[in-house]
């Protein structure tokens, strides 16, 4: 055998046609994804911008867009990764790296909230909403596999009061915590898989073994939104507490349709109660489970009081708890989606504009890409 015989020819380290079709079905499954995400944004990009903004004082009912700050409602949410409060997160935690990856943690929560502009505030039910917001932390472990700065995992309820007063701020201070030892699943985090979750405690329970990723896109109270959906009186909401949460997507559209179904059945027949107070018991009452009640609840004689709110204090609980049902609020609907988009409206336009830009890319890939398929399969045939 010569040299020239053992040495690998330059054609024999090329990718054969046989190599090229799997990567070529990939990139045309790829491009293809792209280029629906583009024209999704594209779509999304001409409603935010053919949609002029409503001053909130003389909104009218129908479709709207409006764009303010956020403010909390009756309660608000406390996000999973930075212990944020916010109306909305998405958090999700991933393992490993390329191929080789796997989502260990993934939660989507919103609840209901304000927007304020210069003219006055609207309630946001967001219940079906879409959302684009972006990634607010986005981090991963080092290479010794220390936790990122900025990490601060949630180590109690995800909901909390939107405005708690000061008795409760100061109990807060007081309480004593566990330190948690992130080394130990069972006594750390394994204790507030409660909050987290059981694959959580597994994840982070594993020091050193693969790179975790930890991203969190979330609204907060102050933050500038823009939204696109129907306004419609709050009277004829169906189910406020329904609409008023939304937890990983939420139903799909025929459970929708059979709980509305039969909650129209239920009304017709008259066997809804009459007002939330019958219905609901001490849970109608301002202030109840999540501060001082407004109002002297009935419990059992053996359970501990709840100090009752003063008057200022039960006024402002009655303004924040009860909507008029002449009010109009914005919610989704068939006719209307509901798009809650972080920013003013030029800087969501703008993110929808790059969504598409992106897509064209996409489109490109996948025209080059079945080009390369088709070569390679007439290569391949006899």
């Amino acid at each position: 055998m010569t040299p020239a015989d053992a040495a690998p020819s330059v054609g024999s380290l090329l990718p054969t046609s046989a190599d090229l079709i799997p990567l070529s079905v990939a990139g045309v499954a790829v491009g293809l994804l792209l280029l629906w995400r583009g024209f999704t944004g594209y779509r999304t990009a001409a409603r935010i911008g053919g949609t002029s903004t409503s001053r909130i004082a003389s909104i009218a009912a129908g479709e709207v867009r409006i764009s303010g700050t956020v403010e909390a409602a009756e309660v608000a949410l406390v996000s999973p990764l930075q212990s944020a409060t916010s109306v909305y997160y998405r958090a999700r935690i991933s393992a490993g790296s390329g191929t080789d990856n796997s989502t260990a943690f993934d939660e989507e929560r919103a609840v209901g909230f304000a927007v304020r502009d210069g003219t006055g505030a609207i309630r946001v039910f967001p219940r079906g909403a879409r959302w684009d917001v972006p990634w607010r932390f986005d981090a991963s472990d080092d290479w010794t596999g220390s936790r990122p700065d900025g990490l601060a995992l949630r180590d109690g309820p995800a909901y909390t009061a939107a405005r708690p007063d000061r008795e409760a701020r100061i109990a807060a201070l007081l309480t004593v915590r566990i330190a948690r030892d992130p080394a130990d699943p069972e006594g750390s985090i394994g204790g507030a898989t409660g909050f987290l979750g059981a694959s959580v405690g597994l994840c982070l329970g594993t020091q050193g073994e693969r790179p975790r990723r930890y991203t969190e896109a979330r609204i907060e109270p102050g933050d500038s939104v823009t939204i696109l959906g129907r306004a419609i009186p709050f009277g004829t909401l169906g189910d406020p507490a329904h609409a008023d949460l939304a937890e990983g997507g939420g139903l799909d559209e025929q459970v929708e349709a059979e709980i509305s179904a039969d909650i129209a059945e239920a009304r017709a027949a008259g066997l809804l109660a009459p007002d939330a107070e019958t219905a609901w018991g001490n849970a109608a009452i301002p202030g109840f489970g999540i501060g001082r009640p407004a109002r002297e609840p009935a419990i059992d004689p053996r359970a501990d009081a709840a100090p009752l709110a003063g008057v200022v204090e039960a006024e402002a609980a009655e303004r924040t708890f009860t909507i008029p049902p002449e009010a109009l609020v914005v919610v989704a609907s068939s006719e209307v989606p509901l798009l809650i988009a972080a920013g003013a409206p030029g800087a969501a336009g703008e993110r929808q504009q790059t969504r598409f830009l992106v897509g064209l890319l996409g489109a490109a890939l996948a025209i080059g890409s079945a080009v390369v398929l088709a070569l390679g399969l007439g290569a391949t045939l006899p």
